[in-house]
């Protein structure tokens, strides 16, 4: 999916071995090992070939190689979720800076670390609609309320499934734009298919939309599992937001979800209570719009429209402490 995304905006796109060593079966781990030393390997060609003058990391596994190869080389750590996880932490031993969304990230890393918040970053085209326009691309009537599902870009099973048991009270409150993931798609299609005409009019439903923006601009509310973008996202739009945290990735986006509902911004609901709260928590918040207003204005707060600039700036500021001294190649 990433080659898919990055390829259509231009960009070269190159990849090499890498796999987890962390949770992994002792079966496949010497197997990782070799994966991870090959892509040591492949990352000096990588290097050899662009001659960087600053290394960017966002996390992951897949990176471990490449901070490893160019360690003498200036780098830049972006932690995204507030915790970072084991891989993040591994690169932050190899960062000159490390970048953060929250203050409340500062404390994961070692007291010697330089540590910058920066905000999540946002695209600007992402932020291009009106609601009007947003509305009226998505086939949306502009005088109801939109309830956004989002599961992110894969999407989410469970949401997808309590969302279809639970549609026709949601349809009583809002249109729902449900953007269901490619996996659960046929299976929503089917169902969609036995919708009454009156319910079936308020329901759209996509298996994916490159305009993520004009969805999130149409948007009243928005009920999501809670990856970092919702730190970003959400606050750029000042969307109100029921976050539903994936209850099998550690605790990432169990604390991405708090850190907004400490916040007025967002209400929780878990994943194996959503079937039963859904509708309830829905109906609620829509029916009482002063709470809304709150919620929307507790998101608006949070958000750092500058964050993308201040890490290019933080880029470039690497770069000329570079011994390569090169900024735009």
């Amino acid at each position: 999916m990433e080659a898919e995304l990055v390829q259509r905006q231009g960009v070269p796109f190159t990849t090499i071995p890498a796999a987890g060593v962390h949770g992994v079966g002792l079966s496949a781990l010497p197997g990782n090992v070799i994966k991870l030393t090959r892509g040591v390997l492949a990352s000096r060609r990588v290097l050899r070939e662009f001659q960087p003058d600053v290394l960017l990391f966002t996390g992951g596994y897949v990176a471990a190689p490449m901070a490893v190869a160019g360690r003498k080389i200036p780098a830049l750590v972006y932690t995204p979720d507030i915790e970072p996880g084991m891989a993040l932490k591994f690169l932050a031993r190899f960062a000159s800076t490390i970048a953060v969304t929250t203050e409340d990230s500062r404390g994961y890393f070692s007291a010697g670390s330089r540590v910058e918040v920066t905000g999540y970053p946002t695209r600007p085209d992402l932020s291009r609609h009106s609601r009007t326009e947003a509305r009226a691309s998505l086939n949306l009537a502009a005088d109801l309320p939109v309830l956004l599902v989002t599961g992110g870009s894969k999407g989410a099973r469970s949401i997808n499934r309590a969302v279809a048991a639970n549609l026709n009270e949601l349809l009583k409150v809002a249109q729902v734009l449900h953007l269901t993931g490619n996996l659960d798609w046929p299976e929503i299609q089917a169902f969609q298919a036995t919708l009454p005409p009156e319910l079936s009019s308020r329901y759209h439903a996509h298996p994916y939309l490159h305009d993520m923006g004009a969805a999130l601009a149409s948007a009243d509310l928005v009920l999501s599992r809670a990856g970092a973008s919702v730190l970003g996202e959400y606050p750029l739009f000042g969307l109100p937001a029921v976050l539903v945290p994936y209850p099998y990735a550690w605790r990432y986006q169990k604390v991405n979800a708090d850190y907004l509902v400490e916040r007025g911004a967002a209400r929780l609901i878990t994943d194996e209570q959503l079937p039963a709260q859904l509708a309830p928590a829905i109906t609620e918040l829509f029916a009482q719009p002063e709470i809304l207003d709150n919620m929307r204005a507790a998101m608006k707060s949070l958000a750092r429209p500058d964050a993308s600039q201040r890490l290019a700036g933080l880029v470039r500021e690497l770069a000329e402490r570079s011994p390569r001294k090169g900024i735009a190649r």
